[in-house]
C-alpha cells in the first residue's frame, strides 16, 4: 500500500526550499563581500621591520600595526579592507573598491607627526599629546580650510605657552608636520625626514585651552587627509613594501560574469547526466546539489567571508565533487538491486554500505584543504575555505540530505516495483534464491586484468614524469609574474586588440615587454610582462591612465618580489609533505600502512605529473596554480580511498591470504567494482572544469586547465598506481612471512544517518 502521506511530504518540503531559494538567494548574493579580483581595487603585502633598535616584532606589535592601519583605512572610506598577519612579520591590506592607489599607498604607510617647536627647533609637544580621533577639518574665521585639533591636557598647553613668552621677541610655537614614508617595492631606503611647515603663530598670552587650530594654506583635501592621519596615529613599526597589485573593476565584472556563466553551465551539465544516468535518484541528487549550493551561499554571507575568483572555481568545483558521495551511494543501492532485494532493503543496505567510504574519503580531502589554508595566502586560503565548507555541505546534504528525501519515497512503497526507476535494467536482477553476493557481480570491466598489466602503467608514468622533468631542467617552468620579478599589465578593450597596437602603446609609454600575448578569440584583451619592477610608483598611475583614456577599460597591473614567489613555492612543498605525512597515519589506522604509503605513491604521482605537464606544455604557472594542485592532491587521495575502501571490503571475507593470486583477485576485483564509479564521479567533475575553462574568464585559464589535467591523472593513478602499489607491497610481505593474517579496520565514531 502507497504511504501518500510521505509522497505529500516530500512534495511540500521542496515547495518550501523552492520558495525559501527563490525569495533569498537574489538578496544573498547582493550582499556578498567580492574580492579584489570581483571587485576592483588595491592590494599591498608589507613587511615589518623595527622603528629602533632593539624593537620586537611580536604578535602585539603586529596586532599594533594591524589596528594602526584599519584606523587609517576607514579614513580612506573603503568598507570591509580586509587586513592579515601573515607570519611572523608580514601583514597583507586589500581593499576592494579603492580607486586611487596612490592615495591609499600613502595613508597606509605614511608616518605623519605633529610637532610644537620654539624658534631654537625644540620639541615643546608632539603628536602624543593629541586626543586620538579628535582631529577634523573645519573652516578659519577667513573660510580657509584648516584643522582643529583637542589636546590631552591644557595645563601642559600652558606651560609650554608660559614658555614661549619668556622667550620674547622671539615668542613664536613653530608648528611642523613631520612626513616619512615607509619603503616599498620602488625604493630602496626610507625617506627622511620631510618635515612641512605648517604655520608660526606668536603666543601673546599664557594659553590655556584643550583646542589648537592649525592653519597652514590647505586645501580641503588636503585638510581632511591630514586630521585623518593625525587621528590613526603613528605607526609602531616600519613597514616595508614587498609586493602591490590593482584590478580595474571592469576588469573583475568581467570575470565575475564569466565565471558565474561558466558555473551555471556546468552544474546544468551535472545535473542532465544524473537525471539521465541514475533515474529518480539523480532528480534527488539535483535537489539537493540546489540546496548545497544555496546554503554555501547563505554561509558566505551570515559569516562575511570575501568571495574571490579562485573561491568561485573552489565553489563550482566543489557541486562537482558533493555529486561523489550521491554517486557512491547509488551505485551501491543498484548494487543490492541486482543481487534481487527489494527497494527498500537495497535501499537500507546501499546507504550503510557507502557510508563508511563517503566519510573516509572527504576527511582526507578536507585535511588536505586545512593544511593549504595553513600555509596559504589570501586568494589560496579564500579557495581552502570555500573548498572546507563544500566539503561539510556536501557531506551534510548528499548523506543526511539526499537520503532523507529519497527515504520519503522508498518509504512510501511507491518504488517498491520499480527498481528500473534506480537505472537497474530488468535483465540485470538475480533472483534472490540464487543467494548472490554484491561483491561478485559481473561488472563492465571483468574482461581487463588490471594487475597484470601493472608494469606498463608504471613505465608509462616514470617516462612521462622523468621526461617532463628533464624539460623543467633545461627551460625551467614559464613562471607567471606571481613567482618572479618583475611587472603584469593586462590590458582590455572593448574592441580587437592587436600586437602591433599594443607596442606602439608600450613604445609611447617608454615601456620594454618581454612579451605581448592576445586572449580570447576576439583578442579583446592583452596581457604585457615587463621585467622588474617600476622604479617610479608614477609610472603605475601614467599607465592606469593611458590605457583607460584610449581603450576605456581600466588596466590591471601586478608586481611582485622573488621573496613572495618563493615563499609561496615554499609553503606549497610544506603543505604536501605535511598533507602526506597526515594522510599516512590517518589511513595506516583507519586501513593499514601499505595502503596509506601507496596512497601517498600516488599522490606523489600525481603532483610531479602535474609539475612535468606545465614544463611541457608550457603553459603560466600563477599563484592559483598551489592551490589547483593541493585541490587535486585531495581529489587524488579522495578517489584512492575509495578504491581501497573496496579492497578492504574484498579483504574482510578472508581471515588469510596465502598466494599471490588470492592478492591478485582481491585487487583487479576492488578496482573493476569501482571503476564505475569512478569514471562517472570524474566525468561530472570535469564537467565544472571544462565548463571554467571553455567559458570562465582568462585568469583562471590555466586553473581550470591545471584541475583538468589532475582530475584525469587523479583517476589515472587511483586505478593504476595505487592499488597496484599496494599489490607490489603486499606480494613480498607475502613472500617474506608466507602468509597475511587480515585484521579488522578501525570504524570511526560516527553516527550513521537514519533512514
Amino acid at each position: 500500500m502507497v504511504k501518500r502521506s510521505r509522497i505529500v511530504a516530500f512534495f511540500l518540503i521542496i515547495l518550501l526550499f523552492a520558495g525559501l531559494i527563490g525569495g533569498t538567494t537574489d538578496k544573498i548574493v547582493k550582499k556578498i563581500n567580492l574580492g579584489l579580483d570581483l571587485r576592483g581595487g588595491f592590494e599591498v603585502l608589507y613587511k615589518v621591520e623595527p622603528v629602533k633598535k632593539g624593537q620586537k616584532i611580536d604578535k602585539a606589535a603586529l596586532a599594533d600595526t594591524a589596528q594602526a592601519l584599519d584606523r587609517r583605512i576607514n579614513a580612506l572610506g573603503v568598507s570591509e579592507p580586509q587586513i592579515q598577519v601573515e607570519g611572523n612579520n608580514r601583514i597583507r591590506v586589500q581593499l576592494a573598491g579603492v580607486k586611487d592607489q596612490n592615495e591609499a599607498r600613502k595613508m597606509l604607510s605614511t608616518t605623519a607627526n605633529l610637532t610644537f617647536r620654539d624658534v631654537n627647533d625644540k620639541v615643546m609637544m608632539d603628536g602624543t599629546d593629541l586626543v586620538q580621533g579628535k582631529a577634523k577639518q573645519s573652516f578659519d574665521q577667513n573660510g580657509k580650510p584648516d584643522v582643529v585639533l583637542q589636546l590631552k591636557s591644557r595645563q601642559k598647553f600652558a606651560k609650554v605657552t608660559k614658555k614661549i613668552l619668556s622667550m620674547a621677541p622671539n615668542n613664536q610655537l613653530v608648528i611642523w608636520m613631520d612626513f616619512q614614508e615607509g619603503k616599498d617595492s620602488y625604493k630602496k631606503e626610507v625617506t627622511k625626514r620631510n618635515p612641512k611647515f605648517l604655520s608660526n603663530p606668536n603666543v601673546n598670552s599664557v594659553l590655556n585651552t584643550d583646542s589648537v587650530e592649525i592653519t597652514g594654506n590647505f586645501t580641503v583635501k588636503e585638510a581632511q587627509n591630514l586630521a585623518a592621519l593625525l587621528n590613526a596615529g603613528a605607526l609602531p613599526v616600519k613597514l616595508h613594501e614587498i609586493y602591490s597589485t590593482s584590478v580595474g573593476a571592469s576588469f573583475g565584472q568581467e570575470a565575475l560574469h564569466d565565471t558565474i556563466l561558466a558555473g551555471i553551465i556546468g552544474v546544468a551539465a551535472i545535473f542532465i547526466f544524473m537525471i539521465s544516468y541514475y533515474r529518480f535518484p539523480g532528480f534527488i541528487a539535483s535537489i539537493t546539489l540546489a540546496v548545497y549550493i544555496f546554503l554555501i551561499l547563505l554561509i558566505y554571507r551570515l559569516i562575511g567571508a570575501v568571495l574571490t575568483l579562485p573561491g568561485i572555481a573552489a565553489l563550482v568545483l566543489g557541486v562537482g565533487m558533493a555529486v561523489d558521495a550521491n554517486i557512491i551511494t547509488y551505485e551501491r543501492i543498484k548494487e543490492e538491486l541486482r543481487v534481487g532485494k527489494s527497494v527498500k532493503s537495497a535501499f537500507k543496505a546501499g546507504n550503510k554500505s557507502s557510508f563508511i567510504a563517503i566519510f573516509d574519503s572527504n576527511l582526507t580531502t578536507i585535511l588536505a584543504a586545512v593544511i593549504l589554508f595553513y600555509f596559504g595566502t589570501s586568494s589560496i586560503r579564500g579557495f581552502a575555505t570555500t573548498l572546507i565548507i563544500s566539503i561539510l555541505l556536501s557531506f551534510l546534504t548528499a548523506v543526511y540530505g539526499s537520503r532523507w528525501l529519497l527515504g520519503l519515497w522508498v518509504n512510501s512503497n511507491f518504488l517498491k516495483k520499480r527498481p528500473h526507476w534506480f537505472g537497474v535494467k530488468k535483465s540485470a536482477i538475480h533472483d534472490i534464491a540464487e543467494n548472490v553476493d554484491t561483491h561478485d557481480l559481473k561488472t563492465k570491466f571483468d574482461w581487463y586484468d588490471f594487475v597484470k598489466h601493472r608494469n606498463i602503467f608504471f613505465v608509462l608514468s616514470a617516462v612521462l614524469i622523468i621526461s617532463g622533468f628533464i624539460i623543467l631542467g633545461l627551460f625551467k617552468l614559464n613562471l607567471s609574474i606571481d613567482f618572479s620579478s618583475g611587472t603584469r599589465i593586462e590590458i582590455s578593450s572593448n574592441h580587437a586588440l592587436t600586437q602591433q597596437e599594443i607596442e606602439s602603446d608600450l613604445n609611447h609609454l617608454n615601456l620594454k615587454s618581454e612579451d605581448i600575448v592576445m586572449e580570447g578569440a576576439s583578442h579583446h584583451k592583452a596581457v604585457v610582462r615587463v621585467k622588474g619592477a617600476f622604479s617610479d610608483k608614477d609610472k603605475s598611475t601614467q599607465i592606469i591612465s593611458y590605457f583607460t583614456d584610449k581603450y576605456g577599460k581600466t588596466p590591471s597591473i601586478s608586481s611582485v618580489s622573488p621573496t613572495v614567489g618563493k615563499e609561496l613555492a615554499k609553503s606549497a612543498v610544506y603543505s604536501l609533505i605535511l598533507a602526506a605525512i597526515g594522510i599516512i597515519i590517518y589511513v595506516a589506522f583507519r586501513f593499514e600502512w601499505a595502503m596509506g604509503v601507496a596512497s601517498i605513491v600516488a599522490l606523489f604521482h600525481d603532483a610531479f605529473f602535474m609539475i612535468a605537464f606545465f614544463s611541457i606544455t608550457r603553459l603560466e604557472v600563477d599563484v592559483t596554480f598551489i592551490a589547483a594542485v593541493l585541490t587535486i592532491v585531495g581529489y587524488s587521495i579522495n578517489d584512492s580511498i575509495v578504491t581501497f575502501d573496496r579492497i578492504r571490503d574484498n579483504l574482510k571475507r578472508r581471515r588469510k591470504i596465502k598466494s599471490e593470486k588470492e592478492i591478485h583477485d582481491i585487487v583487479n576485483a576492488g578496482i573493476q567494482q569501482t571503476l564505475g564509479r569512478s569514471v562517472n564521479t570524474v566525468l561530472t567533475v570535469l564537467m565544472t572544469a571544462v565548463s571554467l575553462a571553455i567559458f570562465g574568464s582568462e585568469s583562471i585559464r590555466n586553473f581550470s586547465i591545471a584541475l583538468i589535467v589532475g582530475l584525469i591523472t587523479g583517476t589515472y593513478s587511483s586505478i593504476f598506481i595505487a592499488a597496484q602499489f599496494w599489490f607490489v607491497l603486499k606480494k613480498r610481505q607475502l613472500k617474506k612471512h608466507g602468509s597475511i593474517l587480515i585484521k579488522k579496520a578501525q570504524r570511526p565514531r560516527v553516527n550513521e544517518p537514519q533512514v
